[in-house]
């Protein structure tokens, strides 16, 4: 059956709709190669989009150096505001903190690769200050009082590392889409950053409202019923390191409690401790998934695909095409 429409480029595995025709006449950068699928070639241009340079490297270039791959894009103001408030912060933190956060650690615990697991991991180059700065893993094991404000330095190195973590998603898409493709919906960078903020408000401001309401409900209820559990043993980072490590990217609602709480004392056993500790941090793991999928539903906006939506035009399948 002949539905008139053009014939497949080199290795499509079906003919080019029209929406495809155009964008292979209009877009410089999309090109078809020999053995290459329409849907390897929309990959490799999504790879090398709006900017026309290289996607994944300026996002490690901002892993290594937040602003780094701004400046690779040529968006030189962004990549010095972004470079200012990033490290700036990290080094408030580290400053005020001592650099004493990584000796909460134990010292069993202190292995080379130990530091990953923490938030600042997003910040490879605050995270390798960190490790030249103190010596980590080889430091001395001996008692010492904590500097005054150690536990907000700490917060403030964490904040860092997950502010630089947006400037990477940022960076990525740019280099991946046009400025009128940005201007034209909810940027799924703030959508992650408000993910943070408040679990479910980036569904909200993308208007899936039902979302958004059972994932606040669910992740702060989680939170809420482990530091219950624990009689709030989960709000201090010198005290669970790890398990801090996870809650805390449930954003502010686990910082302010643990401000507010002002780090309760544990005088005596808890009996539910273990089961505490897991649902506080199981809470700040949920959120990551939250904010991935804020992410992805803001990127398909931005990119002009449809995501879990019945109305929108649907290519038809090779068996459609040639009966």
């Amino acid at each position: 059956m002949d539905l008139g429409l053009p014939p497949a480029p080199c290795g499509a595995a079906f003919p080019l709709l029209p929406g495809d025709l155009g964008r292979v006449l209009v877009e410089p950068a999309f090109r078809i190669t020999a053995g290459e699928s329409l849907a390897q070639a929309n990959q490799r241009t999504r790879n090398r989009g709006g900017e026309g340079k290289d996607a994944n490297l300026a996002t490690l270039l901002t892993w290594l150096i937040p602003g780094a791959g701004h400046l690779y894009l040529g968006k030189f103001g962004f990549a010095l505001l972004a470079f200012v408030i990033v490290d700036g912060i990290f080094l408030l933190g580290f400053t005020i903190s001592g650099g004493a956060t990584v000796e909460f650690l134990d010292p069993e615990l202190r292995g080379r690769f130990a530091l990953v697991l923490t938030p600042e991991a997003g910040n490879l180059g605050g995270l390798l200050w960190i490790i030249n700065a103190t010596g980590f893993p080889n430091i001395p094991v001996a008692p010492r009082a904590w500097p005054t404000w150690v536990m907000e330095g700490g917060m403030l190195t964490a904040l860092a590392g997950f502010l630089n973590i947006l400037v990477m998603v940022r960076a990525n898409l740019d280099a991946r889409t046009t400025s009128d493709q940005r201007r034209q919906s909810l940027s799924p960078v703030l959508a992650v950053g408000m993910t943070w903020v408040l679990p479910g408000l980036g569904h909200w401001l993308q208007g899936r409202r039902l979302r958004a309401f059972v994932v606040f409900v669910l992740l702060v209820g989680t939170f809420a019923a482990g530091s219950f559990l624990c009689e709030g043993s989960n709000l201090s980072r010198e005290r669970h390191f790890y398990y801090w490590a996870g809650q805390f990217f449930l954003g502010l609602p686990s910082l302010l409690t643990e401000i507010i709480s002002g780090r309760p004392l544990v005088t005596g056993p808890i009996r539910s401790a273990d089961a505490g500790l897991t649902f506080a941090c199981i809470a700040g793991l949920l959120n990551i998934l939250a904010m991935l999928d804020a992410f992805r539903y803001g990127e398909s906006k931005l990119l002009g695909e449809s995501e879990g939506d019945d109305s929108a035009p649907r290519r038809p399948s090779v068996a459609e095409v040639h009966p």
